[in-house]
C-alpha cells in the first residue's frame, strides 16, 4: 500500500522550540506579556453563543444564556477596564464590530485610554470559515473599513469568531491589509506565515490560558485559573532567559468580569503588574509585538 503525503498547510514549515533566537524585545527584555480582552455582541435568540446552561429549545428565545453574555458588556468590562487602568496595564482589545451598533460607548473608553482595537470579525454569533470567500473577503474588508473610520486608523490583527478559518483566509487578511492573526496557537513565539501577498504574522494566542475553554468548557474554577496565569508567567519567564516567548492572556467579561471572579483576577494581575522591565518583562499589545519582528525580520533580509 502506498501512503499519500498528508494534506499541509503551506504557511510554514516546522521549527522546533529549541531553535534558539538571540535578540531581545524593546528594553533589552525577554518576556513579552500581553492581555487579549475579546469584547463580543450576540444574536439574540439564533446563532452561535457561549452558554453558562444548555441552550434553550428550538423556537424558544435563549434568554438565560443572552443575558449573561450580556452582562460582560453592561458590567463586567467596565470593572475590566477600572483594574486594567488602576495596574497601567495596557490591552489588546479585540472587537466584533457589533459592539459599535450596540454599545459604542465601551470600545471609544479602551481606545481612549491608548488601547489597541484588534477585528473580530462582525459578531461571534456567526462562524467564518463558512462564508463563501466572496462574502468572507467582504466581511475582512467591512470589519477593518469600520474601525478605520471609527478610531482613526486601521487594526493591524485579527482574530475570527470561534478561530473559524477557510484555507484562504490568511491570504484574504494579508490582501486587506492586516499585518498579524491571533487565530493559530502553535508556538511561544511569533511565526511569519506564508501568503499570496506576503508574510503574514502570527502572533501566539493562548487556548490553555483562555478563560472560555478553560472555565465555561473545562469548568476550572477561577482560583484555579488565577493560578495558571501565574504559573505560566513565571515558568516562561525562566524559559524566556535563553530566548524571547510571548504569553498571552485570553479574558471575556462575562467571565472574568463577574465580581467573585474578577477579585482573583485582580490579585494575580497586581502581583504580576509589579515585574516590568527591571525584571526583563514587557507589558504590551499584540500589534506592538508584530510590529517588532516585522522590523527584524525586514532588517535580516
Amino acid at each position: 500500500m502506498t501512503l499519500s503525503p498528508l494534506h499541509h498547510h503551506h504557511r510554514f514549515g516546522y521549527r522546533p522550540i529549541t531553535d534558539r533566537d538571540s535578540w531581545h524585545w524593546p528594553g533589552e527584555t525577554d518576556l513579552a506579556v500581553y492581555i487579549g480582552f475579546n469584547l463580543e455582541h450576540y444574536a439574540f435568540g439564533e446563532g452561535r453563543g457561549v452558554g453558562i446552561a444548555p441552550p434553550a429549545p428550538a423556537g424558544e428565545p435563549d434568554v438565560l444564556n443572552y443575558a449573561w453574555r450580556e452582562y460582560g458588556n453592561r458590567v463586567g468590562a467596565w470593572r475590566c477596564l477600572e483594574l486594567f487602568e488602576s495596574l497601567n496595564l495596557p490591552v489588546g482589545v479585540i472587537a466584533n464590530t457589533a459592539i459599535l451598533d450596540h454599545c459604542p460607548a465601551l470600545l471609544d473608553a479602551f481606545a481612549g485610554r491608548g488601547d489597541e482595537i484588534i477585528a473580530h470579525g462582525y459578531t461571534n454569533a456567526e462562524r467564518q470559515g463558512q462564508l463563501g470567500i466572496d462574502e468572507e473577503r467582504e466581511l475582512i474588508r467591512r470589519c477593518r473599513t469600520r474601525l478605520a473610520e471609527r478610531y482613526g486608523q486601521a487594526p493591524e490583527g485579527w482574530l475570527s469568531p470561534w478561530i473559524s478559518e477557510r484555507e484562504s483566509t490568511p491570504d484574504l487578511l494579508r490582501e486587506a491589509g492586516f499585518g498579524y492573526s491571533l487565530n493559530w496557537a502553535h508556538d511561544d513565539r511569533p511565526i511569519a506565515m506564508q501568503t499570496t501577498h506576503g508574510d503574514l504574522w502570527s502572533i501566539p494566542y493562548p487556548q490553555e490560558l483562555n478563560d472560555i475553554p478553560s472555565i465555561s468548557t473545562h469548568r476550572v474554577g477561577m482560583a484555579e485559573f488565577a493560578s495558571m496565569i501565574h504559573d505560566q508567567f513565571h515558568e516562561l519567564r525562566e524559559q524566556s532567559r535563553h530566548q524571547p516567548l510571548v504569553m498571552g492572556i485570553a479574558l471575556h467579561p462575562w467571565l472574568v468580569g463577574q465580581p467573585f471572579r474578577l477579585r482573583q483576577l485582580r490579585e494575580v494581575l497586581a502581583e504580576l503588574a509589579d515585574y516590568r522591565e527591571a525584571e526583563r518583562v514587557w507589558w504590551t499589545t499584540p500589534g506592538a509585538i508584530a510590529r517588532h519582528v516585522s522590523a527584524r525580520s525586514r532588517l535580516d533580509r
